[in-house]
């Protein structure tokens, strides 16, 4: 299973263009996309680095290896809304 560490977190918050809000024991990353928000998921602000952040596929509509190719480069943020286009995530 690609496991998505915090450092890849906060990749694919870049990648996405996300705002980032503090909140209490996460940071919360907001995806907006034509001025609506599509996507938020939570980035843990401890100090443990390798801590998984599983639940950031499902909020971003992709499997875990696509998530994993998102933070890594391979796929782009236009990648990513077609896909989700393409899931009726997105109209």
């Amino acid at each position: 299973m690609a496991v998505i560490t915090k450092e890849l977190a906060e990749r694919i918050a870049h990648k996405l263009d996300a705002q980032i809000v503090p909140g209490g024991a996460h940071d919360i990353a907001r995806v907006v996309h034509d001025g609506r928000l599509v996507a938020f998921f939570g980035i843990r602000r401890g100090s443990k680095k390798d801590a998984g952040h599983d639940h950031i596929p499902s909020q971003v509509f992709l499997n875990p290896s696509k998530a994993r190719l998102l933070g890594q480069c391979p796929l782009s943020k236009a990648d990513w809304i077609r896909i989700i286009r393409e899931k009726g995530k997105l109209s």
